[in-house]
């Protein structure tokens, strides 16, 4: 039987620093020929104009919370994954703080199991570690699972890692991947305890940069350093929100190398402290996003290599959720129909090239998490291919939101840049706000 052939012609192809005019030639799953031009050859083959559009590969999402199971009022694994393909986003790695929590084999393979029927994007699942859980890391294979996931910092149920000893011992037993949420909780109880004592439960949410401070964030962060260069283990830190916490990194050597790796997140290039008078609790994350400095920095750290890939940390709660006192209002919002579409309102405002959120948000979770033929526009690679069109603007609204909680806190931003298709796996799923029925998703794997 012969594969289903589709033909992209006259597209500005952004791949590994350059951005060329070409053709692209899919073949059932695969990138079958990249060329200058060309030609249909069969009139089975399905040709498609991309003139006047850019071809990015689907971006990769190292860190989302799609909160499947047990918080589905929220969101789910179908509905988020919905929205990230509308954001280009066509793979994801999600996280383990579920209910019940993934930190045993039995409950990430029913997750795995969700996602076959349910997933709009191809996906992969973190494995949470616990303080009692070291048993089950051990048992996990390395090719099939994304990685491990430990908090250092504030969590819910069990998933907080404060034993030190445990914590050696999983840095020294593993070579996955560890990612980390790195924020002291020690300091952020003693912040926390000194503003409650003041307002009580209304805490003024400006103070939430002030609770959960840099000096909680570079304590966590310093010593996982510390314990990863003690141990050979490889480590990433998620989300870092600091300048302070840029130096500890490095940009002397490739990434492919590299054993200490950090993310920084959408919004902590995009907002400020300046923004919480007016967003309020809709841009509560842990960690907090900070100062305008900060967020200098961090885009300095970007531009320079030393921060290494740009996510989401997509972390949907209900708005009523959300629009409680400060210490009922939970942190996290929603992002990844959103994600791409800011990055590109920033390469408009000059702060960065399309080669270089190509490489933070394609080519590096690819290289970092070592997944298997994704995250570029190459001959014999996975056909997830975003087309943009950099002069279409739009306005987030309401009603063009797709998360399940039906808010953003980029609600009323217009951006220049629209994702007007999507390939997942060779197939179009996504065209001009419509989805194709066809789920066309799998699950990632991993060269290791």
């Amino acid at each position: 039987m012969n594969e289903k052939m589709t033909l992209i012609k006259n597209a500005k192809i952004v791949n590994e620093g350059t951005i060329f005019s070409g053709d692209i030639l899919i073949e059932g799953k695969y990138i079958k020929e990249i060329k200058d031009s060309i030609s249909a050859k069969s009139a089975d083959i399905n040709v498609f104009d991309a003139e006047g559009k850019y071809v990015f590969p689907g971006a990769i999402d190292d860190q989302v919370h799609f909160r499947e199971p047990g918080l589905t009022h929220k969101a789910n694994i179908e509905t988020e994954s919905k929205a990230a393909i509308a954001g280009g986003i066509t793979s994801f790695i999600e996280m383990p703080n579920t209910n019940p929590q993934t930190t045993t084999i039995e409950k990430l393979e029913e997750k795995f199991e969700i996602a076959a029927k349910t997933s709009f994007a191809n996906y992969s699942f973190m494995f949470g570690g616990t303080n009692d859980n070291l048993e089950e890391i051990l048992k996990l294979d390395v090719n099939q699972v994304a990685g491990l996931k430990l908090f250092l910092g504030s969590s819910t149920g069990n998933m907080l890692v404060d034993n030190p000893e445990v914590l050696e011992k999983i840095f020294k037993s593993t070579n996955m991947l560890i990612s980390v949420h790195c924020e002291d909780e020690g300091t952020i109880k003693k912040n926390f305890n000194e503003h409650f004592e003041k307002y009580g439960d209304d805490i003024p949410i400006k103070c939430h940069p002030i609770i959960r401070s840099e000096e909680a964030c570079y304590l966590s962060s310093s010593k996982a350093i510390e314990l990863a260069k003690k141990t050979g283990a490889r480590l990433h830190v998620f989300h870092l929100s600091t300048g302070k916490e840029t130096n500890l990194f490095t940009n002397k050597i490739p990434l492919k190398d590299k054993k200490i790796t950090a993310e920084v997140c959408i919004h902590h290039l995009w907002f400020s402290d300046e923004d919480y008078d007016k967003k309020g609790t809709l841009i509560k994350w842990n960690p907090a996003v900070k100062t305008k400095k900060d967020r200098d920095q961090l885009w300095k750290a970007l531009l320079d290599d030393r921060i290494d890939v740009i996510a989401t940390d997509h972390a949907p709660h209900t708005i009523e959720e959300k629009k409680n006192v400060y210490t009922s209002a939970p942190s996290g919002g929603p992002l990844v129909q959103h994600a791409l579409p800011a990055m590109l309102e920033m390469h408009h405002r000059g702060k960065i090239s399309l080669e270089k959120i190509v490489e933070k948000m394609c080519h590096n979770p690819a290289i970092l998490f070592q997944v298997e033929r994704r995250g570029y526009v190459k001959e014999g690679y996975f056909a997830d291919l975003v087309l943009v069109d950099l002069n279409n603007p739009w306005t987030v609204t309401k009603e063009n939101i797709l998360y399940k909680c039906k808010w953003s806190p980029f609600e009323g931003t217009t951006f220049k840049s629209r994702i007007t298709h999507t390939f997942l796996n060779g197939n179009l799923v996504y065209q001009n706000s419509k989805f194709n029925s066809v789920k066309s998703a799998e699950r990632l794997t991993f060269n290791r």
